[in-house]
């Protein structure tokens, strides 16, 4: 099995986002790996999945179909949040002077064991607390 590796939030949007046929391909590969269980994902990346889903999306999801796809994910592995991680958070904060939520995002990634952090927001290339960022786009 290859190494762990995490999904962050804007992938997992792109998967059922149907404005840009080429990330939402590559972004369905990758959640169809987390569901085979080759990549996490955190409570905070389902959180802000489903706001998005919700509020942003164009045309919005109702709650019901949210519902289903929230279950559909179900099976994918998630790092839950507690104080230790938001506490490595602000450490994050304090080294890298990134957004405290994508410090956090790099602490559940680090709690997993993450070699991988797939992402679009995150500088690709860079390495924090040794998990790489790789843009899967």
């Amino acid at each position: 099995m290859s190494a762990v590796e995490f999904l962050d939030t804007n992938v997992l949007i792109y998967s059922f986002d149907t404005v840009d046929p080429r990330k939402q391909r590559i972004a369905q590969d990758l959640v169809d790996r987390a569901l085979d269980g080759d990549i996490v994902i955190s409570g905070q990346v389902l959180a802000e999945f489903a706001s998005t889903l919700l509020h942003k999306m164009k045309p919005a999801i109702s709650p019901s179909g949210l519902t289903k796809i929230l279950d559909s994910l179900g099976p994918i592995r998630t790092i839950a949040t507690d104080a230790g991680m938001v506490r490595r958070a602000v450490e994050a904060n304090s080294v890298y002077g990134l957004h405290f939520y994508d410090c956090l995002i790099i602490a559940a990634a680090e709690r997993a064991g993450c070699e991988k952090i797939w992402s679009e927001d995150l500088n690709a290339g860079q390495t924090y607390f040794g998990v790489a960022v790789q843009n899967p786009f």
